[in-house]
């Protein structure tokens, strides 16, 4: 197709190019500003056609969808947690992926994919990869179904690493009693400073199978007589924890006037918590290990029937309560067995 000529209009200069019987202008200072612009028109024109056509794809790299999906779906999450982990994924991608995140999302092939789980299999561990894949799975499952941009998943088409063992951690006395130290807290003494706030937390949790946001979440107002009642939980069901004498004895050491029960941020909380730990060498030691804790005595000590222990700690498949956080010893078998 042969291009127009720019033609003087005044102080400017003036194009017009006709496509598929559509006209298009432009008005410029020069006439080979005008031509320039013509011939970049002409190519996107017909590039278009070509994609509409499906003789050929639309730029779009992996930096791309992972905006869009970030920006469409991702930021409207409806679980606070769920939000910030996804958050943390795409403002950490760059990092993530190299070169890989402007690569066009149809030129990435399973043998890119499986070198990026191979280098981050030596970062993290199996559970953050096998999360991580599944979050980019959807990413492209999105640009297939919704966006309709790929005939399919690529993500699919990689071997995932294999799902560690689930974790049976216990938590020992003398392990209370050397966090307890660390945080300079004693049991049974009014909370004050922010290290006796996290360890109030890690006696709370045990007693009550709760999870550390919840924990962290919770309002003086949903505290009732003999339980608590959590509005939002990680399942997005609201339920009722019952309180133990510990617990509400826990509870009445609160103290200060606050709206919340812990007057302190999530991430300020973990950092101590983490710090704390490590500097005696308890490394090995999650804050989440007081659910397998707790759940593990209320069966002992309360001889809670599955089904009213799945009410309490907020599982909807029985099999994970019973096979992940039932963490019983072998002295605990006998003397249910014998019970």
């Amino acid at each position: 197709m042969k291009l127009p000529i720019a033609r003087k209009r005044g102080n400017s200069y003036a194009i017009a190019l006709s496509y598929q019987n559509k006209r298009y202008y432009c008005t410029r200072d020069t006439a080979k500003e005008c031509e320039q612009w013509a011939a970049l028109k002409l190519l996107e024109l017909k590039a278009q056609t070509k994609i509409e056509d499906g003789d050929l794809k639309p730029k779009f790299s992996f930096r791309d969808l992972n905006n869009k999906y970030y920006t469409d779906v991702g930021q409207f999450n409806k679980s606070k947690s769920s939000r910030s982990w996804i958050k943390g994924q795409y403002n950490n991608f760059e990092n993530k992926f190299g070169a890989l995140a402007q690569k066009s999302i149809y030129d990435i092939t399973p043998k890119d994919l499986t070198h990026w789980r191979n280098k981050r299999l030596n970062e993290v561990g199996e559970n953050t990869v096998l999360k991580e894949i599944s979050h980019y799975s959807a990413m492209f499952t999105y640009a297939q179904k919704e966006l309709f941009l790929l005939n399919e998943n690529v993500w699919m088409q990689m071997t995932k690493p294999k799902k560690p063992k689930a974790r049976a951690r216990r938590i020992h006395a003398s392990e209370i009693e050397l966090m307890l130290n660390v945080l300079n807290y004693e049991m049974g003494s009014e909370p004050v400073l922010s290290q006796h706030y996290v360890a109030w937390g890690f006696l709370f949790a045990i007693e009550t199978a709760m999870r550390r946001g919840e924990i962290l979440a919770m309002e003086k107002k949903d505290i009732f007589d003999g339980y608590v009642h959590l509005p939002k939980t990680k399942n997005g069901d609201p339920r009722n924890v019952p309180l133990s004498a510990e617990a509400k004895e826990l509870l009445k050491l609160i103290k200060h006037s606050g709206r919340k029960v812990i007057p302190q941020s999530e991430n300020a909380f973990r950092l101590m918590w983490e710090k704390r730990k490590a500097s005696v060498g308890l490394l090995n030691l999650h804050f989440h290990d007081t659910r397998h804790e707790a759940i593990t005595r209320m069966v002992r000590v309360r001889k809670l029937p599955v089904e009213v222990l799945a009410k309490i700690t907020g599982h909807k498949k029985i099999d994970v309560l019973v096979n992940t956080y039932y963490n019983p010893n072998a002295d605990d078998l006998v003397e249910a067995f014998n019970r």
